[in-house]
Parts: structure tokens; C-alpha cells; sequence
């Protein structure tokens, strides 16, 4: 049935419109004793607030709140105690109704802007921020904070035109130019980073780092007769700038002038303001170039300069000692590691270097002494009592050598190659004590692991030879070293010696043949006479005795020999 009344549509649509045109209902506003409550409620609050209790503090914050909920500094206190608490979103709506409430307080911005910053909200941080300057009077200061905020989120465009904002509301600055520079750099605008260096050095003629940054510009811009025009005219502000110095080193060197690239990086390097950690990075570039001869003149003049300028750094001597090593200049290089050590012990990779060299330079007496340093320093690393050991040895210190190098092979337990090197040693060392058994069993252990061991197969043949024992095995080894190098003469002669032993002198004749026509040892001549005598040619023999005898390194028979034309063993 359809009635005369008003449809459900049109009756809704009244409702609405009368709601819309209905006055807002009254919020009620706190009486005067309810307004002291909640400022006594606030200042307990801010008690512990200043206390950092933050719990407590919120808690005294909130219940002033049910009875003051428009005040703009409560809302900012409670804000400002639930980001102390960590709780950005939780503090968001009070900073908001804060600011709401009084917009001219730039503390409620500020707090606004940081809690959308702590959630990541830059967009509206940075709205924050301008609603600041846009409400508060006399804040165009915080330009400077969104301009940051905006280079922090690379929004350079944004930031620039802030800088421009500021420019105009404070005039030109050296803080801008700089910023500037900075972001165009970042967009890859070198001309345009370039433009704001040169504003930079016509506002500030006497600060030498901007001359610096500006020729590093042009050089990176492939515009090198600017760059070294601008070094120039730093060096003319600061005669002796090491880092200018340096830069002119580098643009000479790329332009092919090798002579002036030189002549300004020893003029750097003779400079103490250079810091000894930047000499020790470019003579570690020139150290990766080594060896070579048209470079390596200049180099130990740095490393010389280096010294000279900081005598009491450790690392200066390290780094020259480097360098002189791999010259070949071992043992100025060995007494510089020396000096390092003098003044910082603790590198154990330099005690390494100099025992390393003492070995090269045949000092074994000094070899032992850094060593046995060495070792108070650093009681467990095997290396030191192999060097140790092996210094004792060439001393013919046997025990000494024995008790440093069993010691040391205990400590190399899990490095295969480390023992095998001990045991090379122990069978060199128990082999001049006479201790046969302990010697044979090290160099086996040898062969086992490397079965081609030229030490070992060439020694440890030899000694069996010297006493007649296990010639058989003595063969097999010599034979074998013979084979894999067949114009070693010491190693023909280990063999024809282990032959000779075995009564098989013609063949012992022949290896002694070869060594002898490569070789003038005095030892395989005067085992060329010997196999001479055996075989019946006794003029021969003696006449090869006594060529080993003028070689002065020939036996302890070898006069008795001479005079009895006799062979004695």
C-alpha cells in the first residue's frame, strides 16, 4: 500500500541535515579545582620525569589527562614520554593534538617531526618541519634542519631548494657552498661542484683544504694543468703542504712527467705533517711494483725520508725493511725489522722477517739469538725453535740444536710440512751426534711424506755410505736423486760415492767423471782420485789429490795421501 507519508530516503536525508546543522555538543570544560588537580597530577609527573623513572611518570601524565585533555603541554609531555619509553606510535596522537592545540610552540613541531622520523615517516617529518617555520615566528633556523633531513633521504633537489631558502633568509654562507658541492657531487654535477669550489676559494682565499678539494675536482673532471694551477697557488698560501705535494706527484706521474713526479713526492715525504700511515700506504704501492729498477731508486729514498721523519715509529722501519728485502738489500733491511722490534715487539711476522734473514745473510749465531728473542716473546710458535734448532746445528751446537727442534716439532703436530722441515734438521743433528737409529727414523719419516726430498735422499744416502751401512737402501736413494737431476754434481757424487762404497768403482768413475767437468769441489775431486786409486791409476789419483788440496776443503787424509801415494779412508 502506498501511503501519503515521507519515503525511508527522504526521512534519513532530514536526519542528516539536521544533524549536520545541530550545534556541536559542548564539550565540558574543567572547573577551577579540577584544573589544580591535574596541574598537581602533571608536576608530580614531571618529577619523575626529571628522574627518568618514565613509567611512573606517564602513569601521573595520563590520569591528569582524563581531567585536562586540551592542554597542549600535557599532550606534548606524554608524547614526549612515551618516545623516552620507545614508543613512537603510542606518542604520535599526543605530539599531533599538541601541535594542533598551540601552533605556535616550535617544541610540539619538533617533537612531531622526530617521532615521524623514528618511524621512517620523512615525508611527514619534513612537513613537520615546515609547518614549524610556517607557524612559529622568528624559526627560519630550522631550514637547516630540513635541509638535513632532506639529504639524509638523498632528496637532493629538496634539499637545494631549502639551502636556497636559507641563502635568502641569511645571506650567503661557506656552510652552503660546501653543502652544495656535496650533493653535486653525489648527482656526478662535477662542473657545478666545481662552480661552488670556486665560490668557495674566492670567499675564503687563505683556507688551503678548499684549494686541495678544488684540484682533486678538476683532476677527477680530466682537467690537470687547472688542478696543478690551483695546487700552485696552495703551495704559494703554504709552502712545504705535503698533501699538495703529493697531488702534484700524481698529475705529473699521469701527464708522463716521471722526473717533477718524483721530485714532489720525496718533497712530501720529507714533510713530518705527512702522517706516517699515509707513507706507509704509498710505499706499500710502490713495494706491490717490485722489483723494478725504475722505481726502486726513488723507493728507498722514501723509505730513507720516512725514517728521517718519524724515528720513533715502528712502523717506519717495518715498512723501509720491507722494501730493502725485496731489493735485496737483506741486511739493512734485517737491521731496520731490528730497529721495529726495538720500538713495538708485539709483530710476530717481523721477528719471522729477521730470523728469516738472518739465515739468507749465513749468520747463525744472530740466527739463534733472535730466535731465542723471539721466543720470550712468542714461547709457542714452532717457527721460532726450528730457527733456533737450525742455528744450533750450524753452530754444531748438537744437543742444543736437538732439544730446540724435537721441541719444536711437538708444537707443529697438525702441520704436516712444519714437521717435515723439523725432521730434516733432527736427521742432520742426530747424525752428528752418532745417534744413527733417531737419525734414520727422521729422515724415513721424510721420505714417506716426500719421497722426493733432495735433502734428505742426498744426506742421508751419503751418511750411509760413510758407514757401510744399508748401501743397498744408500743406492736406491742416490740413484733415484741422480735420476731426477742428473747434472747436480754434489748429487753425482753422493751416488759414484755410495758405488764406491759397494766396490763398483768403474761406475763410481763414471758419475765422478761428470761431476768432476762441472764441478771443482775439492771433496769430489779428491773422491775422483780415490775411485783413480782403486782402479789402478795411481798417478792419476795422486794428481787429483792434489788438486783437491789446493781447493783447501779436502779431507784430513789428504796430505798423508800426497806424501805416501797411498789411499787411507
Amino acid at each position: 500500500m502506498i501511503g501519503t507519508g515521507e519515503s525511508k530516503a527522504q526521512s534519513a536525508k532530514k536526519k542528516a541535515k539536521a544533524a549536520q546543522e545541530a550545534p556541536a555538543p559542548q564539550v565540558q570544560q574543567p572547573s577551577e579545582h579540577e584544573r589544580q588537580i591535574s596541574e598537581a597530577l602533571f608536576l608530580d609527573g614531571m618529577k619523575y620525569f626529571m628522574l627518568e623513572d618514565y613509567q611512573q611518570a606517564l602513569q601521573l601524565f595520563q590520569k591528569a589527562y582524563t581531567i585536562t585533555p586540551g592542554n597542549a603541554a600535557l599532550n606534548y609531555k606524554i608524547g614526549e614520554t612515551y618516545l623516552h619509553l620507545s614508543e613512537p606510535r603510542s606518542a604520535m596522537p599526543f605530539a599531533q593534538a599538541a601541535a594542533t592545540l598551540d601552533k605556535r610552540n616550535a617544541y610540539y613541531y619538533l617533537l612531531l617531526a622526530q617521532l615521524h622520523s623514528e618511524q621512517k615517516q620523512y615525508d611527514a617529518a619534513a612537513q613537520a618541519f615546515n609547518d614549524l617555520i610556517r607557524n612559529v615566528p622568528g624559526s627560519d633556523e630550522y631550514l637547516f634542519n630540513l635541509a638535513d633531513l632532506y639529504l639524509s633521504q638523498s632528496q637532493y633537489d629538496n634539499a637545494l631548494r631549502t639551502y636556497e631558502r636559507i641563502e635568502k633568509e641569511f645571506g650567503d654562507m661557506e656552510q652552503l657552498h660546501v653543502n652544495r658541492q656535496q650533493i653535486y657531487l653525489r648527482q656526478k654535477n662535477v662542473d657545478k661542484a666545481i662552480a661552488e669550489g670556486e665560490k668557495l676559494l674566492k670567499s675564503n682565499p687563505t683556507e688551503i683544504s678548499y684549494f686541495l678539494s678544488q684540484a682533486e675536482l678538476y683532476n677527477a673532471s680530466q682537467r690537470p694543468d687547472e688542478a696543478i694551477s690551483t695546487l700552485n697557488r696552495a703551495l704559494r698560501l703554504e709552502p712545504g703542504n705535503p698533501f699538495a705535494h703529493l697531488m702534484l706527484s700524481d698529475l705529473n706521474r699521469q701527464k708522463g712527467q716521471h722526473t717533477e713526479s718524483e721530485k714532489q713526492v720525496k718533497l712530501a715525504f720529507a714533510s713530518p705533517e705527512l702522517d706516517i700511515d699515509t707513507k706507509v700506504r704509498i710505499l706499500v704501492d710502490f713495494i706491490r711494483q717490485l722489483p723494478n729498477p725504475q722505481i726502486e731508486g726513488v723507493a728507498l729514498e722514501l723509505v730513507d725520508l720516512t725514517i728521517a721523519t718519524h724515528p720513533e715509529e715502528a712502523k717506519a722501519y717495518a715498512v723501509a725493511a720491507d722494501l730493502q728485502t725485496i731489493v735485496g738489500k737483506k741486511e739493512i733491511a734485517r737491521n731496520n725489522y731490528l730497529k721495529a722490534v726495538k720500538l713495538d715487539d708485539s709483530h710476530f711476522k717481523i721477528w719471522q722477517q729477521i730470523v728469516l734473514l738472518d739465515a739468507e745473510l749465513e749468520q747463525p749465531d744472530e740466527m739463534v739469538k733472535h730466535a731465542e728473542q723471539a721466543l720470550e716473546l712468542f714461547p709457542n710458535q714452532a717457527v721460532f725453535w726450528f730457527y733456533s734448532g737450525t742455528g744450533h746445528l750450524i753452530e754444531k751446537n748438537y744437543d742444543k740444536a736437538v732439544k730446540a727442534l724435537e721441541y719444536g716439532k711437538r708444537l707443529s703436530a697438525g702441520e704436516p710440512e712444519l714437521v717435515k722441515q723439523f725432521n730434516l734438521q733432527l736427521g742432520d743433528s742426530y747424525n752428528s751426534l752418532k745417534d744413527y737409529k733417531k737419525s734414520d727414523a727422521a729422515y724415513e719419516e721424510v721420505l714417506a711424506q716426500d719421497p722426493d726430498n733432495e735433502h734428505v735422499l742426498n744426506n742421508y744416502s751419503y751418511f750411509l755410505s760413510l758407514r757401510n751401512e744399508k748401501l743397498d737402501r744408500a743406492k736406491q736413494m742416490s740413484e733415484r736423486l741422480v735420476k731426477l737431476h742428473p747434472t747436480n754434481p754434489t748429487y753425482l757424487d753422493t751416488y759414484a760415492w755410495v758405488l764406491y762404497k759397494m766396490g763398483n768403482y768403474t761406475d763410481a768413475r763414471k758419475y765422478l767423471e761428470q761431476a768432476v767437468a762441472i764441478s771443482d769441489d775439492a771433496t769430489v775431486v779428491e773422491h775422483y782420485g780415490d775411485v783413480l786409486f782403486k782402479l789402478g791409476k795411481k798417478e792419476e789419483a795422486v794428481s787429483q789429490w792434489q788438486k783437491a788440496k789446493l781447493k783447501g776443503e779436502a779431507s784430513a787424509y789428504i796430505d798423508k795421501k800426497i806424501k805416501d801415494r797411498k789411499l787411507y779412508e
